[in-house]
């Protein structure tokens, strides 16, 4: 797979598309997703991550807003054909084959003219794939989070859906949900421990406006993780985060193992975090978004 820095990006508007689909053990319907992503003139694929405890891969790419709308489509088209949601089986929340498919305004571009993007997108997965699709954040008129979406899908009754567009009942694909949103951080954390109790109380503990925490077993590296989601990292920094999941499992008598940045990290958050011992695993220079080069 070739990278593509994201300096070779500026001068245009620029949108950022994270898709996180349920699949994270077959390689081969990995790579047909993204070969369809880049399969789009204008895309440049910055990264990419699965796992197969949480069974999902999530994408990180970029590009002007109608080359990415047009990505967006064919890969949840590609897992729309490739995976079967009624078989998976994976620890992280999920709805669908393309479970999430949030845009983030980059460069250029406001985040009402990525909002009309996005519900061109939603409703043309909804009409032409049969997918049901839900709106979150800025896209959503009510602005229900991630998790707020979760529940109202999960609350629905006999299979009955009342999505934003598409069916009222879904079909092998799941549902998908489609928003805008800010740039956010998904950073997570192995714990010494298998206990999956001791990750869901640390992760229960430190939840918070701008943390999002879910406790989980990953059976791939017989470990318990505290994953999170860092929903403003200019509040609350990985540093910040680490700490406070390390304060909690020392109280429990419980070291950390190791820590692990998914998808892409804004350089100066990534300023901060450099200068912290956060344990970090596998992580490339490549995840390092270089927002001072897409800033008019």
């Amino acid at each position: 797979m070739v990278y593509t820095p994201i300096m070779a990006l500026v001068g245009k508007k620029l949108v950022e598309c994270i898709p996180n689909f349920s699949e994270g053990k077959n390689k081969n319907t990995i790579k047909k997703i993204l070969e369809s992503i880049e399969s789009i003139h204008g895309i440049k694929l910055l990264h990419y991550t699965f796992d197969p405890s949480h069974h999902r891969t999530v994408v990180t790419f970029a590009g002007p807003p109608e080359a990415v709308s047009k990505a967006a489509f064919e890969a949840t088209k590609t897992a729309a054909k490739l995976i079967d949601l009624s078989k998976h089986k994976g620890v992280h929340p999920r709805h669908g084959a393309t479970d999430v498919l949030p845009f983030v305004p980059l460069k250029n571009i406001s985040f009402k003219e990525c909002v009309g993007h996005a519900k061109k997108l939603a409703e043309k997965i909804g009409e032409e794939l049969k997918i049901p699709v839900y709106l979150y954040d800025k896209a959503s008129k009510s602005k229900k989070s991630l998790p707020e979406i979760r529940k109202t899908i999960a609350s629905s009754t006999n299979g009955q859906l009342h999505p934003d567009f598409g069916p009222e009942q879904s079909g092998s694909a799941g549902i998908t949900i489609v928003g805008v949103r800010d740039i956010l951080i998904a950073f997570n954390i192995n714990l010494k421990t298998t206990d999956i109790n001791i990750a869901k109380k640390i992760a229960k503990k430190i939840r918070s406006p701008y943390i999002r925490a879910l406790g989980f077993h990953l059976k791939h590296k017989n470990t318990s993780q505290v994953s999170m989601n860092l929903i403003n990292y200019k509040k609350v920094n990985i540093h910040q985060a680490y700490k406070k999941v390390w304060n909690e499992a020392k109280k429990l008598g419980i070291k950390i193992l190791e820590s692990e940045l998914i998808g892409m990290i804004p350089s100066d958050a990534w300023k901060q975090a450099k200068k912290s011992d956060l344990k970090l695993h596998d992580f490339s220079e490549k995840q390092i978004l270089k927002m001072a080069q897409l800033t008019p």
